[in-house]
């Protein structure tokens, strides 16, 4: 006993996390929200450290359920990210008077991703897909007194709903030609006939959903818009970063014996991701849809890296997510910054920003610039190895092409940059006074995000977990 509950160590300490709050609700009318929202950060950080310590390798319920060396830093990974968007969203939460739900929700919502990353069965698989979604709807929701709010929920369920459908039906179709759900036996049962192709494209297309890949993107930028900053930070970093880990997962074992179609599928799929996340970034004036459609652009840098070799992809994969984590949360911490005090999320409240926000302009050019892929940030050496993963196994037309949007990427981010630093506004935004938490999540990301960059280390200790268990 004492070893299974090892084995699930991570998951049952956030199903503890959850009716610890659900106790905190009952008794909320007596508490100070601000001492509340201290705790349950301090909890939240108890929950990563001894997230690292005591992770044996195994199985359970049947090979259903399997934990490693790189699943426990996958999900370590996700914590720390679920820390940070609390750090930041505690001005926001501070006021709202559901702010215990929303963690609720949130933790919900993780305790599913985790599952859905220890999967070994598509059936299982499926339930922590859809524990992963359906409390997102719920947060999208959150502000309660903005119409466009409860559309982004409702966009958001009917389009998980389709998706969920879609991989549902592409996973009767592998029951049905197969007989097993099974990963393991999925691996060897794959081949590349019409039927089998036909469940696998449906199964990809509801994984798609969730990462905003071309053409499953079009619920993204009305949800970023619609929904709570907090929120469309945890869509962007958590619920992507936990899908891509499958998903490599996937295609690189489940899969492997397809590799030769699915791999054309997903070069097509990065392609499109790229070019139209870039070309319709360029127009954006709202910030959150800016960052909806710039995800969309960072998902096809990911997949394009997917067409190559196994160990290689794999590990630039899970790097850039890391580095993904920490220039995301930086830029959204900063938009959430200035709307909690202006009400504003144009990108032209930004305009002359440096002049009485240095500090808050300086947090959001370096995210800009890792998310452009300029050195030294660490979004250069993210982007660095993903087309290296993939730089010898694609002509030069390919190649070229991921050029090209790199480049073009750069041109939006650095107009962000520009509005900041060189444009005069007629009324530019007071000085903004940021609390004590929501700088601390600035400062860690900017820290991050250039200690990643100019530090080797993060990436070969990535290698190595990827290598001794793949």
């Amino acid at each position: 006993m004492l070893e299974y509950i090892f084995l699930m160590k991570q998951e049952l300490m956030l199903s503890a996390l959850i009716f610890l709050l659900l106790i905190i609700y009952l008794a909320s009318n007596n508490l100070v929200t601000e001492k509340v929202l201290t705790g349950i950060n301090g909890l939240l950080i108890a929950n990563l450290l001894l997230g690292f310590w005591g992770n044996p390798t195994g199985n359970l319920f049947g090979n259903m359920y399997h934990t490693d060396g790189l699943i426990v830093f996958q999900k370590s990974l996700l914590n720390f990210a679920l820390l940070v968007i609390s750090f930041m969203a505690y001005d926001w939460l501070k006021v709202h008077r559901h702010y215990l739900e929303f963690y609720i929700l949130m933790l919900a919502a993780l305790l599913g991703a985790f599952y859905m990353i220890s999967s070994r069965h598509l059936l299982m698989f499926f339930l922590g897909l859809e524990l992963a979604g359906i409390p997102v709807a719920l947060m999208a929701n959150f502000d309660l007194g903005r119409k466009k709010s409860s559309e982004a929920a409702l966009k958001y369920i009917m389009s998980s709903a389709f998706a969920s459908a879609m991989f549902l039906f592409g996973a009767g179709f592998i029951y049905a030609l197969t007989g097993t759900l099974d990963f393991f036996e999925l691996q060897k049962a794959a081949t590349a006939n019409p039927a089998f192709l036909f469940a696998f494209i449906f199964i990809l297309a509801g994984i798609g959903f969730k990462i905003s890949a071309v053409p499953f993107h079009l619920w993204t930028a009305d949800v970023y818009q619609g929904a709570p900053v907090a929120t469309a930070s945890y869509l962007s970093v958590v619920s992507k970063g936990s899908v891509l880990f499958v998903l490599a997962y996937l295609l690189f074992n489940v899969f492997q014996n397809i590799f030769i179609t699915w791999r054309a599928i997903i070069i097509l799929l990065a392609l499109l991701s790229m070019v139209l996340g870039n070309l319709f970034a360029l127009r954006q004036q709202n910030s959150k849809r800016f960052m909806a459609f710039s995800s969309i652009t960072q998902m096809g840098f990911v997949l394009i890296a997917l067409a190559a070799g196994k160990l290689m992809s794999t590990s630039a994969l899970i790097y850039f997510i890391l580095v993904y984590l920490f220039s995301n949360l930086a830029a959204f911490g900063v938009i959430a910054v200035v709307m909690d005090h202006t009400g504003r999320e144009d990108i032209n409240a930004f305009k002359g920003f440096y002049k009485k926000n240095p500090s808050l302009a300086w947090v959001f050019a370096l995210a800009l610039f890792s998310l452009a892929g300029i050195p030294p940030m660490a979004g250069f050496f993210g982007k660095f190895f993903l087309v290296l993963a993939v730089a010898g196994s694609v002509n030069y037309v390919i190649l070229t092409l991921i050029a090209l949007n790199i480049v073009l990427s750069v041109y939006y981010y650095l107009r962000i940059v520009r509005l900041m630093f060189m444009d005069d506004a007629e009324t530019s935004l007071n000085r903004i006074s940021v609390s004590r938490m929501p700088k601390w999540a600035l400062w860690i990301c900017t820290a991050g995000t250039i200690v990643t960059g100019v530090m080797s280390g993060a990436y070969e200790y990535i290698a190595t977990l990827v290598k001794s268990v793949w």
